[in-house]
């Protein structure tokens, strides 16, 4: 069976891909709440919300973890063209341990990372150990995130996770939980906790976010933002 990404064609869909996301910036508007903008931090998502990262401010100091498959290398080649870094692997994979050093690595360096906690493949909504373990060996505190729109530009792709993503015109809230610290001592049960305590804030954050938005429609803050530009 011919795969529809291959060595023969990864540029001309990573290309086109990049122009129709480049087109996309211009139209999408991203706010943010309760983003405390913690130097370093480990921003932690569910894998459909990943293209949240975008309105975070500071690109040039956050890498993103991606997988080492073919479908990782075409988002890893947009994203860099849009000014962020990248560290390939993913949990229980090729990769795994080297892109846990490096982000290790930066995050003592006081660059900060984003990890899709039930990426790349699922279990949809299963917290996984990586961001855990980064919290645990260099004190970076864990930073849930969510982004939320009501309008129909704000939509779900035919993927296993319903990947969220704009389309066309769309006013986006990005919305962070408190920053979660990690024991370096922590007891495997402890850690159980945290799993815990991580997905139930991001259920938190999507049940907020509803609310949060309406909140800020009245508060105009899409408005002040496009007068910046």
């Amino acid at each position: 069976m011919v795969r529809l990404i291959n060595d023969n064609n990864i540029d001309f869909i990573g290309n086109t891909a990049y122009a129709i996301m480049h087109i996309q910036e211009f139209f999408t508007h991203i706010v943010e709440h309760n983003n405390k903008n913690l130097t370093p931090c480990i921003y932690a998502m569910w894998h459909k919300n990943q293209f949240l990262v975008y309105g975070i401010e500071d690109k040039a100091h956050l890498s993103i973890q991606i997988s080492n498959s073919m479908d990782g290398e075409i988002i890893a080649r947009v994203v860099e063209k849009m000014g962020f870094k990248t560290v390939r692997g993913s949990a229980g994979k090729k990769g795994a341990v080297s892109s846990t050093m490096q982000m290790i690595s930066l995050l003592e360096q006081g660059e900060s990372v984003a990890i899709m906690l039930d990426g790349p493949r699922g279990p949809l909504h299963k917290v996984k150990s990586g961001a855990i373990k980064l919290a645990q060996k260099t004190g970076a505190p864990i930073v849930t995130a969510h982004w939320y729109s009501p309008q129909k530009t704000f939509i779900s792709l035919p993927s296993w996770d319903k990947m969220k993503t704009p389309i066309f015109d769309c006013n986006i809230l990005n919305v962070y939980g408190d920053p979660i610290y990690v024991n370096k001592n922590a007891t495997d049960e402890e850690i159980e906790q945290i799993k815990d305590k991580i997905k139930n804030q991001l259920f938190d954050l999507e049940a907020k976010a509803p609310e949060l938005y309406k909140e800020a429609v009245k508060n105009k803050l899409w408005d002040k933002q496009k007068a910046k530009k």
